[in-house]
């Protein structure tokens, strides 16, 4: 069995420094390490349970495949936020037919990016009985 003791996600911008910009400026991620020099040096963010990780370089287009999923207290006053700092809003809060208040921005290289609000009657959050 795999005795997994941390993880991260990388992320190869096409643009490391706009990337850092997006990810440390206008979402706000808190940086939790640095390492190396120059344009491609690594920034890993704190990401809630894990770690984001932005480093080195790539002329590739993102991958539909790969999508973050970010779990916030309040989605309005996120697209709010988010919408004043210049953040490519894709689409704005709607809750879901699953109970979910979801909404969709996009990082400088296309990355999809869903944030999410568990309403306080949610079942993730509660559920009687149990």
């Amino acid at each position: 069995m795999v005795h997994v003791l941390s993880s991260r996600v990388l992320v190869r911008p096409s643009d490391p420094e706009r990337s850092r910009e997006f990810y440390g400026s206008a979402l706000g991620l808190e940086v939790y390490r640095e390492f190396g020099t120059g344009p491609e040096r690594g920034t890993v963010y704190f990401l809630g349970g894990g770690f984001l990780e932005v480093s080195g370089r790539s002329p590739e287009p993102p991958t539909a495949t790969l999508q973050l999923w970010l779990q916030v207290a309040d989605a309005t006053a996120a697209h709010e936020e988010l919408a004043a700092r210049g953040v490519q809003i894709l689409r704005p809060p709607v809750q879901e037919p699953w109970g979910l208040i979801e909404m969709w921005i996009a990082d400088p290289d296309g990355h999809r990016i869903v944030l999410t609000e568990v309403p306080a009657d949610h079942p993730l959050r509660y559920r009687p009985g149990i």
